[in-house]
């Protein structure tokens, strides 16, 4: 599968205003600076869809994009920063979880890591939170590019051994970068058969 077509469709701070079809939703999340608007951007072959930013915590609403007219793709907030203040952070929580919990057409969310950091405790809870709440997902690791070839076997192992205290089988796990473009067809591809 190719992607063709996106239209951004708005952007939502309740997961009960956002589009009402039957489109299946696909939904990207992870801890702020992991690579999300760049990795979204690689997939949909756009430049500019998901606006990329240094400044960590700019994603801070639910955002629609319409695949293809097939599909949506929804962009969600990152978790883990703490330049915010507690009452604003808790309030993105609650949104994010919402939507998680109770969207009817998430078909599956991606949660992105940082690929060269060591696998972190905000990140294994949200994955085993993912696991109570029984929400479907694949974990994306990104920033390959910046990887030393040697490192790549050990950091795997690191990350298997880490989610391997509390998953077995492993969830399933991309591995990508948005500077080689690595990952995107398989991503794409992971999804497609979704849509059959």
């Amino acid at each position: 599968m190719k992607i063709k077509h996106v239209k951004y469709l708005g952007s939502y701070i309740d997961y009960k205003k956002v589009p009402q079809t039957k489109f299946a939703e696909f939904a990207f999340i992870g801890r702020s600076n992991v690579g999300k608007s760049s990795l979204i951007n690689m997939i949909t072959h756009r430049k500019e869809l998901a606006k990329v930013s240094k400044q960590p915590g700019k994603t801070q609403t639910i955002n629609y994009f319409e695949v293809d007219e097939q599909w949506y793709l929804v962009d969600l907030p990152g978790y883990g920063y703490a330049k915010h203040s507690k009452k604003l952070r808790a309030k993105w929580k609650k949104m994010i979880e919402d939507y998680l919990r109770l969207s009817p057409n998430l078909v599956i969310a991606f949660i992105l890591l940082d690929f060269n950091i060591p696998p972190q405790p905000i990140d294994i809870e949200f994955i085993n939170w993912m696991g109570s709440e029984q929400i479907p997902f694949a974990i994306v690791f990104t920033k390959m590019d910046k990887t030393k070839k040697g490192a790549l076997k050990d950091q795997k192992q690191l990350f298997n051994k880490s989610l391997g205290e509390y998953w077995e089988p492993l969830p399933t796990q991309f591995f990508t970068s948005s500077v080689l473009k690595i990952g995107n067809e398989e991503i794409v591809s992971f999804i497609s058969q979704y849509l059959k």
